[in-house]
């Protein structure tokens, strides 16, 4: 019997975990432009120094999950805190870009390891009536680390871009050494079933070669060979992925999870969502520093409203989701947050910072009215020993769509401006309109958040649609 404060360790645990990750990144972004000058690098090798990190992650995180339902999840969780933290280490030491870039996909492996597991030990530590306000809390924690990453990002770049990794060193070694002590193995009901090497083996290649074409199309041009040779490997290896699945005995990625209704339908929703959210903060830092010349540590302050208003509603969306259920909950959440992003639509260069406040306020409640109950719906419609795949579809499909977002947007904004402008807004360089035709940026980024708006409502189509729970039968290997 689970004593009735582990599931607060463990909360406890997965949010030092999250808080870590996402500080850490949003810290990275206001370092590139002093990356980029002390290590001499140019836009390709930062460009994959920030996104390296998103792919490894996607890639990674389903398969890391369903290995955490065969050997338990605590000790994945926890090797994951300890490589994010020594990675970190190797990341301050780094003299090239190339080291760097090595350093932060291996940092990218630890993330993987324990974003897989986070959710699914909640899962595990909670009764399914409180799921909900457990996942409410760590979205709330979340906030707090988007909130507060540019700010200490800022302040920690005046003593060398160096610190932003140093700073993960003592919050990691805790991190490592709170989980290795408090978190335990509620539920292994996989130990037994065998790992599917194949599929794993055939599904990374499929989704590195896509993420990989997606993201060198998007910052380097779609027209360029490496892309459709990339494109072509994909679709290969994903329709090979697809028949290993269905033929296996035990599957890396159980088929039933994309065929249940309810699974299928907020995994959906979830991705739609990734799109139409991925670009916003990077879209509106572009604006801040090239129309309203405002420096990056600013204009990432400025985007406070957004996660704020989530801090706030993601965690009574968790507790609203616990007691009258998820459907329309998550799907309120998108619609609202699809006005804020009509909102943008109307952005121009005389658009008031209070006025874009108010829209981002919209965008971050509505996030944090999707997030809990659309999570809490997936994780409490999934056996115990599905729930580590589960968990990791869901965080493949929010970072795919992140990956697209900003694939879609840079395409977009890179027609717009000139490349010595674009490399500058991209790095933080650019602050001002030089170098700017201002009427096509201003369309450029309508056009983006136009896109985004069409796809939180698709989302919300999709959300709505979801049906009830499965009942999961494992005598049949389909449902």
């Amino acid at each position: 019997m689970k004593k009735d404060n582990y599931k607060w360790m463990a909360l406890s645990s997965t949010s030092l975990g999250a808080l870590l990750s996402v500080m850490s990144g949003s810290t990275l972004i206001i370092a590139l432009p002093n990356i980029m000058k002390e290590l001499k690098v140019g836009m390709g090798i930062i460009t994959w120094i920030l996104m390296g990190y998103m792919l490894v992650l996607t890639i990674l995180v389903p398969s890391v999950g369903r290995l955490a339902d065969i050997i338990g999840r605590k000790k994945l969780y926890v090797a994951g805190f300890a490589v994010f933290t020594f990675s970190s280490l190797l990341c301050a030491l780094s003299n090239s870009g190339m080291q760097l870039l090595i350093y932060r996909l291996i940092q990218g492996v630890g993330g993987a390891l324990m974003v897989a597991n986070s959710t699914a030990i909640v899962a595990d530590a909670f009764p399914k009536k409180e799921l909900g306000k457990a996942l409410g809390i760590n979205a709330m924690i979340i906030s707090v680390a988007s909130v507060f990453g540019p700010i200490i990002g800022g302040l920690l770049v005046s003593f060398g871009w160096r610190s932003i990794f140093y700073i993960n060193l003592p919050i990691g070694i805790i991190g490592t050494l709170w989980a290795a002590i408090q978190l335990k193995d509620i539920n292994i009901s996989g130990q037994h079933q065998s790992f599917d090497i194949m599929g794993t083996l055939v599904f990374s290649v499929g989704m590195t070669a896509l993420l990989s074409a997606i993201t060198w199309g998007s910052f380097n041009g779609w027209m360029h060979a490496q892309v459709f040779v990339l494109l072509i490997i994909a679709v290969i290896a994903i329709t090979a992925f697809v028949k290993v699945e269905n033929t296996v005995e035990v599957p890396m990625l159980d088929m039933r999870l994309l065929k249940t209704k309810i699974l299928a339908f907020a995994f959906a929703s979830t991705f739609f969502n990734g799109i139409a959210r991925g670009a916003v903060t990077i879209l509106l830092v572009f604006y801040f520093q090239g129309i309203k010349s405002i420096d990056p540590i600013m204009a990432g302050i400025l985007l406070a409203p957004m996660a704020i208003a989530m801090f706030i509603v993601s965690p009574i969306s968790g507790i609203l989701s616990d007691k009258y259920g998820s459907r329309i909950l998550s799907s309120l959440g998108l619609m609202i947050s699809a006005l804020g992003l009509f909102g943008l639509m109307r952005i121009n260069s005389n658009t008031t910072t209070i006025e874009l406040i108010v829209w981002m306020a919209i965008i971050g409640a509505g996030s944090g009215l999707f997030f809990s109950p659309n999570t809490s719906s997936i994780m409490g419609s999934v056996p115990a020993d599905k729930r580590g795949i589960a968990a990791g579809v869901r965080t493949m499909a929010t970072n795919a769509g992140n990956v697209l977002s900003i694939a879609i947007s840079m395409a977009i904004i890179m027609s717009t401006v000139s490349p010595a402008a674009m490399q500058g807004l991209f790095v933080g360089t650019q602050v001002g309109g030089k170098g700017i035709e201002i009427a096509k940026f201003i369309g450029g980024l309508r056009a983006a958040f136009a896109i985004s708006f069409g796809f939180s409502i698709l989302a919300a189509v999709l959300s709505y649609l979801r049906g009830p729970e499965p009942k999961w039968d494992e005598s049949t290997k389909k449902k």
